[in-house]
């Protein structure tokens, strides 16, 4: 049995390079945008509703939540966009919105250590099997010839660096739901290692084509209740029954701390820790134990310096379904001990749904905002709480709160999970703010 030290951990933050989040980008269904998700949140009107990309009259599951009024050439230009799929589009979007909101967009970076790490858990799955039945129509001389390049899982890392100009080092993960945190957590640490100075860092989803939908559907993952469309996806809810599939992109500015000060930048928050395990128990179901997803808060808890009792705020991975909801509730309790009972707990996934990797990088930006402007959001469309996820919700309407530190949790098949702790950014002494 792992240990989950509920001691404080005594590391001396001075002797790290310290990382802020100083620029933040997405598209989703709820607004695009720092602002326009952060209203969207606010407004908290779920996005879901009966699909429209295709004819979903075939499966269980017939409620999504899709993106509307993303224009890709207002992010590039049009023979750029004539080459990319909707996955890249997603990605240099969002890759723009977060250097014009870090003040480093058209920057010349000549000079400064780059990354760009990118999390997806199915990339262009949505291009690839339009193409495919093209090819089974008509042949393969149908086929874009961009095919080849849009289906390997570095392509949206890559076209971003092509956008932007970025020669460091480029990391395209696939860790499914979970890719898009741990592609945050890793710039993280490359960037505290003194590989690198900026990084763009978070997840991107496209995954809205009938078979990829059809193949989740198939197993049972998605919710089946579509009517009506916007209670569809329950986190915590005695009435969950699977998750709301969704498209969408998150992409922060990840800077070292003196590089952003230098350049008279505010951040959003510091990051202080990373952790991520596996259940090494079952591709689709999480450890019943909630032991390994629990540990991963753990180790994350350790790297920032803080016991379970400094954490004011939970954003969790809950999506909905039965089995995952229950055992994130159980690790909660065992990562934070007698602390769980005080802190608020909430999961965003109501609103904008579920777009795999790209969800945890989309609430890495909301967990962030919510620090900054002490206002938690509440889970929606949750009405009567399971029993089974015992944890301490945020209250219905969303709670004015001023908040320090917060976890943020995510989760994946294959068992993968992941944990990042941030920190409200406070100026210090010293430091010009």
């Amino acid at each position: 049995m792992c240990a989950l030290a509920a001691r404080r951990v005594v590391v001396d933050l001075a002797s790290h390079r310290r990382v802020v989040i100083t620029g933040i980008g997405a598209i989703t269904p709820l607004g695009m945008g720092r602002e326009g998700l952060w209203k969207g949140v606010r407004q908290g009107q779920p996005a879901a509703r009966r699909i429209t990309r295709f004819d979903p009259s075939a499966f269980r599951s017939q409620v999504a939540a899709e993106i509307d009024g993303f224009e890709p050439t207002d992010y590039m230009e049009a023979r750029t966009a004539r080459r990319l799929d909707r996955f890249s589009h997603l990605a240099i979007a969002a890759s723009r919105q977060a250097l014009a909101d870090a003040g480093l967009d058209g920057t010349d970076l000549a000079g400064v250590g780059t990354a760009i790490y990118l999390g997806s858990a199915l990339g262009g799955i949505g291009f690839a099997e339009a193409q495919h039945q093209r090819f089974l129509a008509s042949g393969i001389q149908t086929v874009e010839p961009s095919l080849a390049l849009a289906v390997f899982g570095g392509a949206g890392a890559s076209n971003v660096a092509i956008e932007v100009g970025w020669c460091g080092p480029t990391m395209g993960n696939a860790n499914s739901c979970a890719s898009g945190l741990i592609a945050i957590g890793e710039a993280f640490r490359l960037i505290r290692a003194g590989s690198a100075e900026v990084a763009l860092a978070g997840g991107v989803e496209a995954p809205l084509a009938p078979l990829t939908f059809g193949a989740f559907d198939r197993i049972r993952a998605l919710t089946n209740r579509n009517h009506p469309a916007p209670a569809a996806c329950r986190p915590f809810d005695r009435a969950r029954a699977g998750f709301l599939m969704a498209e969408g992109a998150g992409m922060l500015v990840l800077e070292e701390l003196g590089h952003a000060l230098a350049r008279g930048v505010h951040p959003y928050a510091e990051v202080l820790g990373y952790g991520t395990t596996n259940d090494a128990f079952h591709m689709t179901a999480p450890l019943p134990t909630g032991q390994q997803a629990a540990r991963a808060m753990a180790l994350a808890l350790q790297e920032a310096g803080l016991s379970p009792g400094a954490i004011d705020y939970v954003n969790a991975h809950a999506t909905g379904t039965p089995l995952g909801d229950a055992a994130e509730a159980l690790a909660i309790r065992l990562a934070l001990g007698d602390h769980a009972a005080q802190v608020p707990v909430s999961s965003t996934k109501g609103l904008h749904g579920h777009a795999l990797g790209a969800s945890p990088a989309i609430e890495v930006a909301i967990t962030v905002l919510a620090l900054e402007r002490g206002w938690l959001p509440p889970t929606a469309n949750l009405v009567d709480p399971d029993p089974a996820c015992q944890v301490r919700h945020v209250e219905p309407g969303g709670e004015e709160r001023r908040i320090h530190y917060a976890v943020k949790n995510a989760f994946g098949f294959g068992g993968i999970n992941a944990s990042l702790v941030l920190r409200r950014w406070q100026a210090e002494r010293g430091q010009g703010q």
